[in-house]
């Protein structure tokens, strides 16, 4: 295990984790639990003999909850935790082998990419300093050329190259628009419509025709070029094919697929109408979570130990009518609950990314200062319960909307007001949106 993966996990204690979702999502405490203790077992696991280490399998979840109540949010905050790899994908989206649709395997193709990618970052930031110091010469030598023959310069040379790097490191030349010459990667559109095996092949031409890349002169400002110039520098001094092996790593032991909807693909009478594919699909994704082998551009990758999260509201079908095999291959199964009206204050109030920060925020840019009294939460929450109540329950995500149409001619007029203090209390919520509330066709429509 990578040194700052055993750190960061180390310090992770289940109760930790569980602070740490809720300073982002309110309630679902069981939820949290769950996934808290599943993300410890992956420290655990790593800290056994290798003899049992691969005995031990990851003990994926399956969360069952209406929209908007913190399924998707809870997952991606795990793996945030500690910077893991995590993809999440929707079950509709693909069908069984011989259909035409998305292979499932490509899932774990995507996972490996996002690892990849990160993987890249850090090794890159490592050799940001080194790499900055090569593209800052690169762009000297083109601003200053050189004047003698064999890479001599004379002290005149020097001292001019000098005296531009002294304006370039203050930013004086940021603006001046040169012409350079970059590398450039030849990456045509290439969109293949068939079985999903074709994918593979989709992917094989893409990284051919990507290496036929070739250098061409582009005009940039010398800002951008130096940005460029640094980027190119550090991708020269990465091992790329340590960062694809550290990469695959990642992903086998410590990557997170959250896989969304699966109560779509739930087959209540198999053999009828569509039930067939959807069970195809069922099938298809029961070795993936097994464990298999899949092939990835950057090598073979083990989904053994791969924590999968499937999660539903399961309004129609229910968890057992999964097939049984894939229902075993997630043991721990958390109901979510539907968010109240408490639950809606306190996501207007407690998280450090609530929406009322949000906004207040994005209107101080216009110099527009709002300030949320304590009855217009509670009035806002009233009116996205009873949205709630009246339409379908997309849970918290009504917020944005009751939100959004509560501040509209605000943010419309925000540079005309700007300077303006403005207080939205619950005699504001209620002028601005009573109305809506009160017709049951125009709540369907607007809220």
């Amino acid at each position: 295990m990578t040194k700052y993966l055993s750190d960061i996990l180390e310090e992770l204690t289940p109760k930790k984790i569980v602070e740490e979702l809720d300073k982002y999502i309110v309630g679902q405490e069981e939820a949290k639990k769950a996934v808290a203790i599943a993300l410890r077992n992956r420290w655990r696991r790593q800290r056994l003999p290798e003899h049992i280490r691969d005995e031990v399998a990851p003990k994926n979840l399956l969360m069952i909850g209406p929209t908007g109540v913190g399924k998707t949010e809870i997952a991606r905050r795990i793996a945030q935790l500690i910077k893991a790899p995590f993809v999440k994908v929707e079950a509709t989206k693909y069908t069984e082998i011989g259909y035409v649709g998305r292979d499932v395997e490509s899932m774990v193709r995507e996972l490996v990419e996002v690892s990849f990618q990160m993987v890249k970052q850090e090794r890159m930031q490592e050799v940001r300093e080194r790499a900055k110091r090569l593209a800052e010469e690169r762009l000297l030598d083109h601003l200053v050329p050189q004047q003698l023959a064999f890479g001599m310069r004379s002290s005149q040379d020097m001292g001019k190259r000098e005296e531009i790097r002294e304006k370039l490191r203050k930013g004086e030349l940021d603006e001046k628009v040169i012409e350079v010459e970059v590398q450039e990667k030849f990456m045509p559109f290439i969109g293949i419509a068939g079985p999903p095996g074709l994918e593979e092949l989709e992917e094989q031409l893409r990284n051919m025709f990507g290496s036929m890349g070739g250098r061409r002169r582009r005009k940039l400002r010398i800002k951008e070029a130096l940005q460029l110039f640094e980027s190119e520098e550090a991708e020269k001094l990465i091992d790329q094919e340590e960062v694809a092996r550290e990469a695959i790593y990642r992903a086998e032991n410590f990557g997170i697929i959250f896989i969304d909807e699966i109560d779509k693909i739930a087959v209540k009478t198999p053999g009828v109408g569509p039930g067939v594919s959807r069970e195809g699909v069922q099938r298809d994704l029961l070795p993936i979570v097994e464990g298999t082998v899949v092939k990835t551009k950057y090598g073979p990758v083990r989904t053994d130990h791969i924590l999968f999260i499937a999660a539903g509201a399961f309004h129609i079908s229910k968890p057992s009518d999964l097939m049984p095999e894939l229902q075993g291959r997630f043991p721990i199964r958390v109901e979510l609950h539907p968010l109240t009206k408490e639950d809606f204050i306190r996501i207007l109030r407690e998280p450090k990314n609530a929406l009322t920060v949000q906004y207040t925020e994005l209107l101080k840019t216009e110099g527009v200062e709002l300030e949320f009294t304590e009855d217009a939460l509670e009035e806002i929450a009233r009116v996205a319960e009873e949205a709630n109540s009246k339409t379908e329950n997309i849970g918290a995500r009504r917020l944005h909307t009751v939100m959004e149409k509560l501040l509209e001619d605000i943010s419309f007029n925000a540079p005309e007001l700007s300077g303006q203090r403005i207080i939205i209390d619950a005699r504001f919520v209620r002028a601005k949106l009573e109305g809506i509330v009160k017709s049951e066709e125009l709540t369907k429509y607007i809220l």
